[in-house]
């Protein structure tokens, strides 16, 4: 394909060129809109069969954890929106910083994650053969839950067992819970994975001084991307991790 500098061959001219690919990243994340409303249908359809129970289970997540990686996410987002005014600015420098920090934020997003997920092993919460939702009050030292934490675990647990149908439903229905937050979660995750791999990318073509006022389209469709991703964390966070949490 014929290109002279950044303009590729069927383009008449960079604003033209970059009008195209901005449609075309708008209707790339219109798409993920339906893929992940389709989670988002499920969840509800069963949050509202089982309220108590997903109540319940949500109350296991660490909340401390979810609202840092909250807050560090939406640090992200901002860091992103400050490379994209760099390159449109021709701050060449700092595109470069604001990369580089926005990837390192989305790198804590993931080991944060990466943390919960481990927990979530250790408490016997994985969706398959061994979940138990009665683990941690089975077995409290590895859960490192102490008296206090026991005993409103077992009442929450007891009283979904009496609203909900018993261990056996309970256990069943917390299980789909978690099913729908490691399918959520691990599929937002993926995203951030390839948001980081792009953000490399970017940093790469940005110290070879790549993009400059008339050009940087990538810059900004990535941080489309970027802000796509974060704001369906936005959307996750409350149906999460908030549900009844008075």
């Amino acid at each position: 394909m014929h290109r002279t500098g950044e303009l590729y061959g069927q383009y008449q001219t960079l604003e033209q060129q970059k009008e195209s690919a901005t449609l075309g990243m708008w209707i790339f994340l219109a798409t993920e809109i339906l893929f992940f409303g389709g989670l988002f249908l499920i969840y509800t359809i069963n949050r509202h069969a089982y309220p108590e129970i997903f109540a319940n289970a949500s109350r296991s997540l660490d909340l401390r954890l979810g609202g840092f990686n909250t807050v560090v996410l939406i640090g992200s987002s901002l860091t992103m929106a400050m490379s994209v005014w760099s390159a449109q600015v021709g701050k060449k420098k700092l595109i470069t910083i604001f990369l580089i920090l926005t990837l390192f934020l989305g790198c804590v997003f993931l080991g944060v994650k990466a943390v919960e997920y481990r927990a979530k092993y250790v408490e016997h919460h994985i969706p398959g053969a061994s979940f138990d939702i009665n683990y941690c009050i089975n077995n409290p030292a590895p859960c490192g839950l102490s008296g206090v934490d026991l005993e409103k675990v077992t009442k929450e647990v007891l009283e979904s067992k009496e609203h909900e149908g018993g261990s056996q439903a309970l256990n069943a229905h917390a299980q789909l819970y978690f099913s729908l937050y490691f399918g959520m979660t691990g599929l937002h995750a993926l995203h951030m994975v390839i948001g980081a791999g792009l953000l490399v990318w970017l940093i790469k073509q940005s110290v070879a001084d790549r993009f400059t006022p008339q050009y940087n389209t990538p810059v900004e469709n990535v941080g489309l991307y970027w802000h796509f991703v974060d704001i369906v964390w936005i959307y996750l966070f409350p149906l999460l991790y908030l549900i009844d949490r008075h």
